[in-house]
């Protein structure tokens, strides 16, 4: 069951599931646009018979979307794109851009990083348009900084550096996508060959869901959920909230679920006084946040339902 506030994030998860259950992986590629294609309208009117009739009508209302390709259109990615077409040429040329992409071992990186791509442009670049100001301007609701403290730049570019030294640059898709625009050296995990049939053939087990998360768990809760991954929902809320959301949560959990969220910018994890009816799993949460390629988050955490 996937879940969501939002008509526009669900239109996109109902067209997603209808090119994967009508195109091939190629096609697919071309439709949402990692890849050119002049007729993703054409593939539309071919999808559009698949989709509920509200999802139907908010695609109708932007072909600009669709013809652009879906990749391509959400707020934040319009963030990047500013970030790539108007900031980052005042510090670095796609030369240089490419060279950082390139395979290389971590010590390249690290040298590489030190040496031709930390620069005093780079800090001053990163201090303005990663800052709050900017971000709550151009990037992401106001509200969403509400719970944070301190210098959102500074954090977000010490993940930056782990991105680009420890981690292997020419295979992060997002990374790719910030520098260039798009999935060109990588795919996200989704959209990798190997998980197309996969996929295709567990879209009748996804059930979408308008609303608050915590109603969607309790009225279909039946025997109860194995796992919640709640993105990074908890650092938008009041300390009071995420206590009674994680509670209402928890009181539809099986025993041995598991709650799996992202920090970006406010720290986050179980409420003191549910802490005895859950395990935080600290060795699991630090081993995938330092794989993880979604990197400007700042913790991911792992916790376990006791029996």
């Amino acid at each position: 069951m996937a879940v969501d506030l939002s008509p526009a994030q669900l239109a996109c998860v109902e067209l997603r599931r209808a090119g994967f259950a009508r195109l091939d992986h190629g096609a697919l590629l071309r439709f949402l646009g990692v890849t050119p294609d002049a007729e993703r309208a054409t593939t539309y009117g071919a999808l559009r018979g698949d989709l509920p009739a509200e999802t139907a009508e908010f695609w109708d209302a932007h072909p600009q979307w669709i013809e652009r390709g879906i990749v391509h259109v959400g707020k934040f990615e319009h963030y990047f794109e500013l970030f790539r077409t108007r900031a980052l040429p005042l510090v670095h040329g796609p030369r240089r851009i490419e060279e950082l992409l390139r395979e290389k071992p971590r010590s390249e990186r690290e040298r590489f990083y030190d040496e031709r791509w930390n620069n005093r442009r780079w800090r001053w670049l990163f201090a303005l348009f990663f800052s709050r100001f900017a971000m709550g301007r151009l990037g992401r609701d106001p509200e969403f900084f509400r719970y944070v403290e301190g210098s959102v730049a500074e954090r977000i570019l010490a993940r930056t550096r782990h991105a680009l030294t420890v981690l292997p640059t020419h295979a992060n898709p997002y990374l790719g996508y910030i520098l260039t625009g798009n999935f060109a050296g990588a795919l996200p995990r989704y959209l990798r060959p190997q998980k197309h049939a996969p996929i295709r053939a567990h879209l009748g087990n996804l059930t979408l869901v308008r609303g608050s998360v915590e109603e969607a768990a309790a009225q279909h809760a039946g025997a109860g959920f194995d796992g919640f991954n709640l993105s990074d929902v908890f650092e938008y809320l009041d300390p009071e909230t995420c206590r009674r959301m994680y509670g209402e949560l928890l009181a539809t959990a099986r025993p041995g679920a598991r709650f799996a969220y992202w920090n970006m910018l406010v720290p986050r994890c179980v409420p003191r006084e549910l802490a005895e009816r859950v395990r935080p799993l600290d060795e699991l949460s630090h081993s995938l946040l330092d794989q993880d390629l979604a990197f400007f988050y700042s913790a991911f955490v792992v916790e376990e339902v006791r029996a």
